[in-house]
């Protein structure tokens, strides 16, 4: 499916939100050296730990409201949200004021809105792209991220440190252009007349009753064991992942202050540990950005159930390569094999959600299956407390170890799946 094929919808989202991405990664890469720096290891973790339980809230309430609200308008209040966010972070790195404490506020509104906005776009793609398509414009959706991963932190790595308020207050400019451009030129999409769920006997529900709904709802999905697997499962490996801007970053900077990474005669390349981190976060970007979208269609030749398997276990073994030495080649390589783990499942991880959730509730489904990811980054940041007290090697031995136990949930997983759909077609026949 081409581009130009695609609804237009979609079409203005993927340039929109590219732009933002952009921006947004010549900062955010060098936020937890920050946080660190401003507050402490210990200190730093728990905050953050804190900042995703506000996340996975919204990101449950942002299912919710995707169903019955809609997707354009809560797509519209988060990214008007995030701009605001932004802005207000921004005056907090400014010459006028420089406070790490209102940066983090900022920081942690800015998850709480992105996990409002994400079940929307995701329920978006599977209301307008028929499922034969949608491993595919998922996966191009997943390049132009990555792409910013790229593009970002190498600007990054020249402007964050000195126009580090330049960059968030042109965050803010670009997701307030982007609520504009979804406002003004998407439709709604989501199925059916939503009023009806908000009113009980002719009678507009209280806030509270509303609640009760999500929460019932929310219980239904997770009554889904299959489904409760791929959450607890996506909750394990994710603990390798979500160390790419975690402790990863913090490893760099406590190993190797600056490396050479070539020399030719009297002339070599010396690079501190910030443009290290930022070099191997290229790298990331640029082979996903490069190799998503052919990945996704060799991948989808073999059976799901192998490809997340094998995943979580490359995973396992890259963790390992990042704390077995201080090299900047070996980090590169590390980082390669890392890549591989994560694009074996980028296109097909959202398509295999759209299998599961009910049309009516895609938009919780979606917010459901991003607890893994939520859920898993409230967790992550304890490995930079855990590394105080058990050192870097056992702390990437630890995280090495949940990828494994991963992938024997996601083998439990798929053979409950396989089973239930095995049993769908009898009866259907």
């Amino acid at each position: 499916m081409r581009i130009r094929d695609w609804d237009r919808n979609l079409k203005v989202r993927l340039f929109g939100e590219a732009a933002i991405n952009i921006t947004f990664w010549m900062f955010f890469p060098f936020l937890t050296i920050y946080f660190t720096e401003a507050f402490g290891k210990q200190t730093a973790g728990l905050l953050l730990v804190l900042s995703q339980l506000f996340a996975v809230a919204a990101n449950l309430m942002g299912g919710y409201c995707a169903d019955r609200f809609g997707r354009k308008t809560m797509m519209v209040i988060s990214a008007f949200g995030q701009g605001f966010a932004f802005l207000i972070f921004g005056l907090a790195s400014s010459p006028w004021l420089d406070s790490a404490l209102i940066g983090f506020i900022c920081f942690s509104l800015v998850g709480v809105f992105g996990s409002f906005y994400w079940p929307a776009s995701q329920a978006m793609v599977a209301d307008v792209v028929d499922e034969k398509d949608r491993s595919h414009v998922f996966a191009v959706f997943y390049t132009s991220i990555n792409i910013a991963v790229v593009v970002g932190p190498i600007l990054g790595g020249i402007f964050y440190v000195h126009y580090r308020f330049q960059l968030l207050v042109a965050a803010a400019i670009i997701c307030m252009g982007l609520s504009f451009l979804l406002y003004k030129m998407t439709r709604e999409t989501a199925p059916g007349d939503r009023s009806r769920l908000l009113v009980t006997e002719g009678k507009k529900k209280d806030w509270y009753s509303v609640m009760t709904d999500q929460f019932r709802d929310y219980g239904i999905i997770f009554k889904d064991k299959t489904f409760l697997l791929f959450i607890l499962a996506g909750v394990l490996v994710g603990q390798t992942f979500m160390q790419l801007d975690l402790l990863i970053p913090v490893y760099i900077k406590d190993v190797m202050d600056q490396a050479v990474l070539f020399s030719i005669g009297d002339w070599s390349l010396t690079l501190v540990s910030e443009q290290i981190f930022g070099l191997i976060l290229s790298e990331n970007g640029f082979l996903v950005a490069l190799l998503t979208v052919v990945i996704t269609r060799w991948i989808t030749k073999f059976r799901e159930r192998n490809v997340f398997i094998l995943s979580s276990v490359i995973y396992a073994g890259s963790i390992l390569m990042f704390g077995l030495s201080s090299s900047v080649w070996f980090f590169i390589a590390a980082m390669a094999v890392f890549t591989f783990a994560e694009l074996m499942t980028a296109g097909i991880q959202q398509s295999f959600v759209s299998k599961l959730a009910p049309d009516h509730m895609r938009g919780q489904y979606f917010a459901a299956a991003s607890l893994r990811f939520t859920i898993a980054r409230t967790i992550a940041p304890l490995s930079i407390t855990l590394s105080l007290y058990a050192g870097y090697n056992w702390t990437f031995i630890i995280l090495s170890l949940l990828a494994l136990i991963s992938a024997g949930l996601f083998y439990i997983m798929f053979e409950r799946f396989e089973k239930e759909e095995s049993q769908l077609k009898k009866a259907a026949q």
